[in-house]
């Protein structure tokens, strides 16, 4: 019996980052032979994101293009392209380039985080960041016009040693200098740092730890100690923001404007829009989940099963998950992976050098081959990865 328009079941998926992807590829293809129920993707760009690259791309290094309508192909999604510019919770509404109106019955929200660039003073104007392919692209091209002198990359995080590593082994001629409150791989077992550590030391990289970054100026960047360091250019990866929208939508958020869930990934407030990735606060066991692409995908699964199972009548299960490992590349040939606890802690378990190369790879293009499983998925579980294996979720009927 076909089923008119009025009768659909519309869900919107807000962001098509890895846990929005996730979340449209599962529902949709778990529902393509049905007539009651539509989902549609909204994303600014039609190029997936692969954000694991993008330090690759900060170095003018060429990555493969992943089209999203492409990827979406057989499921029976939607695909719009634009910016979301409101939401509205109430009304059940959102509006894309502020020219066009969605409507939906359930929303997935997943927007995802950028670079905080609003925090320091200077970092909007003066550094790069590595939002988006574009950004990355303008990074890689700066590098090329210098003669020489100091890159700074600010944030001793994950991403800044991997786009730190990069930097260095891409531009031997450029002095590469990172900044963090902490020590590169401080949340490391000791030996897996210790690796680490000589690796960036062996490519040329100057870390400067225990810092507090108070300004970024066109040709420096100034230190809360009145200290600081010439740069020819910054790069910008200390700390994230997410998008104001969920704020102001109305929506219960933390202090970090991500929205807080319940354990089925449901807005405590609006039971109606589900969070995924990193726009979403969730509790487990363990305390708030930090965002991933190896935590992203989960929800996003675990979203459209909790859908599916409302619209059937039933209970969503609560969401469930442990961490795994956390690959580090150090160039193109070296990498050491850190395998963790499920709380995130490090257990003494590592690889390292050309096999934790290729592990890293692994898991990067993991999400591939996962998306594609999802399309010829059977009806009764999913599949994402974990680990570079591939794990099977049975969600109960």
């Amino acid at each position: 019996m076909n089923t008119t328009a009025a009768q659909q079941h519309e869900v919107l998926v807000l962001g098509a980052g890895y846990a929005g992807l996730s979340a449209a590829i599962q529902l949709a293809a778990r529902t393509r032979k049905r007539g009651n129920l539509r989902v549609t993707l909204v994303n600014p760009y039609v190029n997936f994101t692969e954000r694991l690259r993008l330090h690759m791309t900060a170095t003018g290094q060429e990555t493969a293009e992943m089209n999203i309508p492409e990827l979406l192909d057989g499921t029976g999604a939607a695909f719009v392209r634009g910016w979301v510019t409101a939401v509205d919770a109430e009304a059940k509404t959102v509006r894309i380039d502020d020219d066009r109106v969605l409507r939906y019955d359930t929303l997935v929200y997943g927007l995802g985080s950028i670079a905080d660039t609003v925090a320091v003073p200077g970092v909007d104007d003066h550094a790069y960041t590595l939002n988006s392919p574009e950004d990355a692209a303008l990074f890689a091209d700066r590098l090329t016009r210098l003669d020489g002198g100091t890159v700074v990359v600010g944030g001793g995080g994950l991403t800044g040693v991997e786009a730190a590593a990069e930097i260095a082994e891409r531009h031997p001629e450029l002095q590469v200098v990172l900044l963090g409150r902490q020590e590169p791989g401080a949340s490391m077992h000791p030996k897996a740092k210790a690796y680490l550590d000589a690796a960036l030391a062996r490519l040329g990289v100057r870390v400067r730890s225990g810092v507090e970054v108070a300004k970024v100026l066109p040709d420096s960047v100034e230190f809360a100690d009145g200290s600081g360091v010439p740069a020819a250019a910054v790069l910008w990866t200390s700390g994230t923001r997410v998008s104001p929208l969920a704020a102001t939508a109305g929506l219960t958020v933390d202090e970090r404007g991500r929205v807080v869930t319940d354990s089925a990934l449901r807005s405590v407030s609006h039971p109606d829009v589900y969070a995924v990735g990193d726009a979403a606060a969730i509790r487990q066991g363990y305390g708030v989940m930090h965002g991933t692409c190896q935590g992203g995908m989960p929800t996003g699964v675990h979203a459209a099963l909790s859908i599916l199972r409302v619209l059937a009548g039933k209970e969503p299960k609560p969401f469930r998950f442990g961490y795994y490992h956390t690959p580090v590349s150090l160039g193109r040939n070296d990498a050491v992976v850190q395998f963790t606890h499920p709380d995130d802690s490090p257990r003494r378990l590592m690889l390292t050098g050309k096999r934790a190369a290729k592990y890293k790879e692994t898991v990067t293009a993991a999400p591939w081959p996962t998306f594609a499983r999802m399309k010829k998925m059977p009806a009764s579980g999913a599949f994402w990865p974990h680990g570079g294996r591939y794990t099977r979720i049975r969600s109960a009927k």
